[in-house]
């Protein structure tokens, strides 16, 4: 096995039990954020955003400000060495020699692990690609533990974009860490839930049921996880055209809800949430949004103190002759990097994307 720092690659690298210690932190800071408005004091975070973001980049730099602390980075990679065409290696060894921590967003699968082979402080998945956002999953996690309550028994929707959304299969694969939790998979037969995600499912012995009709769904839903569908992962506008303006919840689908329902979204929004709907109190995307600031102060802090075990960074080994099946996967990008993957057999799994591929 390789390990390196205390990063978070995948919220599923760590126990349950690192999930709540952080969740229980977020709550005294949400409490008291006075007593943290120094914690950080002297130390620098580097955010690496290779790709827009509003609420992401801007909730971990005010948690970094909250706490006292100062920031370096970029927005736009058109403004730095990567416009020269550096690579990621390169980028992320010189800011992770300036800060103390580094947190990164790339459009490309699996990019976030390959900066942590080389990086010389702990790095943060911001979001890679289409493949995981495991602090928005803490954000949703925070939202749901102080909205509900609890984190088990429920019956949750996820609707739209489930082939792209890395915020769905971040979650999914969360709260499929808790009892009794069921799963509503809505979306069009050409946008569901990637193979390796129900197979995870499957293995887990989870309960899950696929469905393309919101309306039909939504009676029995305790959360419902909307998305949008996202026009920059589709190959062409007319694809994306086919696919958007499917899901669309408004006030009629909502009065078919529970009372208790909770509505969430990672935002931004297009068109499949109406505005009608933000002045429902189970609205809860704009609440969501502010509680992903406090838990990013939660893991700043834990990450930078350095005092729980890393997660293992590879666990599988290299297959110099083997390439990963996924085309987006960040290998084919950085040729340089080590093909890593886990399993035995005629299948392996790509230690940077999860996608399998299968052994000639």
């Amino acid at each position: 096995m390789i390990y390196n720092n205390l990063n978070l690659i995948d919220l599923n690298d760590y126990p349950v039990q690192w999930w709540e210690k952080l969740l229980s932190r977020a709550h005294d800071i949400i409490a008291d954020p006075a007593k943290y408005s120094k914690a950080c004091e002297g130390k620098i975070m580097g955010t690496l955003f290779y790709e827009p973001s509003t609420r992401t980049q801007m909730s971990f730099q005010t948690a970094m400000l909250r706490l006292g602390g100062t920031i370096i980075g970029f927005d736009n990679p058109a403004t730095s060495s990567v416009a020269k065409g550096e690579n990621i290696k390169d980028t992320t060894k010189i800011v992770s020699g300036y800060a103390d921590v580094v947190v990164m967003r790339h459009p490309v699968a699996g990019s976030v692990k390959a900066a942590a082979l080389t990086t010389e402080c702990p790095i943060i998945n911001a979001g890679d690609g289409g493949h995981l956002h495991p602090t928005q999953t803490l954000t949703d996690l925070l939202t749901l533990k102080e909205e509900k309550g609890h984190l088990d028994n429920m019956t949750i929707g996820f609707c739209g974009d489930l082939k792209n959304g890395r915020t769905v299969h971040s979650l999914i694969k969360a709260m499929s860490c808790f009892k009794n939790n069921k799963f509503v998979l809505i979306s069009t037969p050409e946008l569901t839930l990637p193979t390796y995600i129900k197979d995870m499912l499957c293995a887990g012995g989870h309960d899950f049921i696929e469905e393309t009709d919101l309306d039909k769904a939504i009676d029995g839903l305790d959360v419902l996880y909307m998305t949008r569908i996202q026009r920059e992962r589709f190959a062409s506008i007319e694809d994306y055209e086919k696919q958007k303006g499917n899901y669309i919840l408004d006030n009629k689908k909502m009065s078919h809800a529970k009372d208790d329902l909770v509505v969430l979204h990672p935002l931004p929004r297009v068109d499949e949430i109406a505005i009608e709907v933000d002045d429902d109190p189970r609205a809860m995307y704009f609440k969501q949004a502010k509680y992903g600031m406090f838990i990013r102060m939660a893991l700043i802090l834990t990450v930078l103190e350095n005092t729980d075990k890393p997660a293992p960074l590879i666990v599988g080994s290299e297959h110099i002759h083997t390439k990963c099946s996924n085309p987006n996967c960040i290998t084919h990008q950085e040729t340089y990097l080590p093909h890593y993957f886990h399993g035995d057999g005629t299948t392996l799994v790509c230690e940077y994307c999860d996608e399998r591929t299968l052994v000639e």
